[in-house]
């Protein structure tokens, strides 16, 4: 991912605009993109700040606060699939696909293998 247009060089923009030239000649006067200048400019009149907004972040994780019922599933099944633990979550009010379950078991280290021979 691309790191945000300095904030000097917003600033400079937005000033051009407002001392009444044109998107069009400030976007060729600085060399860039034309939609960049009438998304600063909006940026400016709408919130007073030409900074950019976050970028990127971190996804919430649905199942953190299911872990203790889906041990207890796991206790109790010794059958349960990823499918059935996830009709199971779906009862819940909790809509998830078997992917997340599955990702979720394995950040949390948990395993339910059906061959209780295998360790």
């Amino acid at each position: 991912m691309t790191r945000p247009y300095s904030n000097d060089l917003r600033e400079r923009v937005v000033a051009a605009v407002a001392a009444g030239q044109s998107c069009r000649i400030v976007a060729g006067r600085f060399d860039i993109a034309v939609s960049s200048v009438v998304k600063w400019s909006q940026r400016y009149r709408a919130t007073g700040s030409v900074s950019p907004g976050k970028m990127g972040g971190h996804r919430r994780r649905v199942l953190e606060p299911h872990r203790a019922f889906i041990v207890e599933q796991i206790e109790q099944t010794s059958h349960l699939t990823l499918h059935r633990l996830k009709d199971e979550l779906a009862a819940r009010g909790v809509t998830v696909s078997h992917n997340a379950i599955w990702q979720f078991m394995r950040r949390e280290g948990l395993s339910f293998k059906k061959n209780a021979v295998r360790p």
